[in-house]
């Protein structure tokens, strides 16, 4: 097997992965890799727990698991992926050779049909994510629209169009994940700005609010759909379904570095999220909004700000999630030569990544349901890919020198969460298809 080792530019070279069968060609990346700090990789890791879906979490999770399902819910969600990509990027450089996709990785473990599987997989993951995204941006300017003219002229699809192409001009500009850099510090400043309004505007609303309802809404089977459905937001909110690209960006030693990126991300990183998902559910309870800065009152300025800077945000974490489409689509068809800004390079970007984002962006306006996303994604990516993948593959890599009781562990792992995916997607198409029902597709939220 010939390893995937770095070039002198930063990329890779092609290696080939083998099984009894079948022969996967690893392509070169015409991407960076090794070029990246832990602390960098750190930050972009946190931009995807903190992007303005945590604006989500107090309507999506907290409302249908009530207090004590919603704080055991997301603590629990919180180790048990820590410790999912943790195993992942202990394989990172299984066999003495790194893996920089999942793909490669599923590959290298198990042959040629996995790793269609695992890119199908992640494709629908990564699509959907930033479809989600596409839907949050167009809330965001939909919300700062209604703040100054609230006439109703434009509807949510049009602002979502609007969001689609800011999207699309960010991703044109930004050849690679690598070069993020300075974004990734706009990205921590907008966080932190429509985090600490939403977070200090609901807090005010609380005490100044009457005793909030906090029952579970819903009734029989509606419960219990939202329920699972809320189970996989759990999960959606702390993992990626992309750890090897991004671990591929880090420098030597990549687990090493890996590590410290994964633990700040899940101690630190988590704290934010958090503190807006708590406070939100407990200052409007049963009644909380599913893009939590249209509950909150305040000055007209501050509101303002907060939604331009999750519109902001927004735009810089979906280019995270889109990055491994960009560069499967960069390194297949490219043909990268000299600078990101020639004619040639330029114009390739404009007119793959914007059509890339037109798809998603058509999507998003046709069916505008967030919530609902994310618990279909959850359910058909990223349980299968953070939780099932992951300790299937850490079986097959080291279970020869596991014992009796670690292999049972990990077997659990991959029964329970199978069954959790398939409730999990059967809930989603549900509420999907009732969503459907109540409003008529470009709808307006």
């Amino acid at each position: 097997m010939l390893p995937t080792t770095e070039s002198s530019n930063g990329g890779a070279r092609p290696a080939k992965l083998h099984d009894d069968d079948h022969t996967v060609d690893v392509p070169e990346t015409a991407h960076q890799i090794s070029r990246d700090s832990w602390f960098q990789v750190g930050f972009v890791l946190t931009t995807g727990i903190n992007s303005a879906y945590v604006l989500g979490y107090s309507g999506t999770i907290m409302v249908p698991l009530g207090w004590i399902g919603g704080v055991v819910g997301l603590l629990l969600a919180t180790a048990i992926s820590l410790y999912a990509n943790t195993l992942v990027a202990k394989l990172h450089e299984l066999g003495g050779k790194r893996h920089i996709r999942y793909r490669d990785l599923a590959g290298h473990i198990y042959g040629r049909k996995a790793y269609v599987l695992t890119w199908a997989l992640q494709y629908v993951n990564l699509f959907m994510i930033n479809t989600g995204f596409i839907i949050l941006a167009g809330s965001a300017v939909k919300a700062v629209y209604v703040l100054f003219r609230d006439d109703n002229m434009m509807k949510l699809p049009h602002f979502i169009a609007i969001a689609g192409f800011v999207c699309a001009v960010f991703a044109v500009g930004v050849p690679h994940l690598s070069a993020l850099r300075i974004w990734l510090a706009f990205s921590t400043f907008f966080s932190f700005v429509y985090i600490v309004i939403a977070f200090a505007l609901s807090f005010k609303d609380g005490l100044q609010t009457p005793a909030r309802d906090y029952s579970i809404p819903g009734s029989g089977s509606g419960k219990v759909f939202q329920t699972i459905g809320a189970a996989a937001n759990l999960v959606f909110a702390f993992n990626t379904g992309m750890l090897p690209e991004i671990q591929a960006t880090v420098r030597q030693p990549v687990v090493g570095n890996m590590l410290k990126a994964l633990y700040f991300q899940f101690t630190a990183g988590v704290l934010p999220m958090y503190a807006v998902t708590f406070v939100g559910y407990w200052a409007y309870g049963s009644s909380t909004s599913s893009y939590l800065l249209s509950s909150v009152n305040g000055l007209l300025w501050v509101k303002a700000f907060a939604n331009i800077s999750a519109l902001l945000q927004t735009v810089i974490a979906l280019h995270i999630f889109a990055s491994p489409m960009y560069e499967y689509m960069d390194t297949q068809f490219g043909n990268i030569k000299g600078g990101p800004l020639t004619l040639h390079n330029l114009s390739f970007r404009i007119m793959v990544r914007g059509g890339y984002l037109a798809v998603n962006t058509f999507v998003a306006a046709l069916l505008p349901f967030l919530g609902d996303f994310m618990s279909l994604t959850g359910a058909l990516s990223t349980f299968p890919l953070t939780f099932i993948l992951a300790n299937h593959m850490y079986l097959m890599a080291k279970g020869a020198k596991m014992g009796s009781l670690q292999k049972a562990w990990h077997w659990l792992n991959v029964a329970v969460f199978s069954c959790m995916s398939v409730a999990a997607a059967i809930s989603a198409l549900k509420l999907i298809a009732d969503h459907s029902k109540t409003y008529s597709v470009f709808a307006d939220l």
